[in-house]
């Protein structure tokens, strides 16, 4: 898992920890667009299936995946809004 670069800290993040998917994508799905293009928005999430499926989102909604962020409990998923 790598860190995000420097200068790269989410704006938003969303707190999905305790939610199965796909609620945390489309948690997501709803505040993405608070952040502006460009910069990163955050997913918490426990669900071992988001590690394949919020890059997997990203993957079809066109948006890039940054990095996944090991938490105590599960991982921050890094999301940068690409439109």
């Amino acid at each position: 898992m790598e860190e995000p670069p420097v200068g790269e800290q989410p704006l938003v993040t969303v707190e999905a920890v305790g939610r199965k998917c796909p609620i945390p994508i489309i948690m997501l799905a709803e505040r993405i667009r608070e952040v502006p293009i460009g910069s990163v928005i955050a997913v918490t999430a426990d669900d071992p299936a988001a590690s394949s499926d919020i890059p997997a989102w990203c993957r079809m909604k066109l948006q890039e995946f940054v990095a996944e962020v090991p938490l105590e409990r599960g991982s921050a998923f890094h999301i940068r809004r690409r439109y």
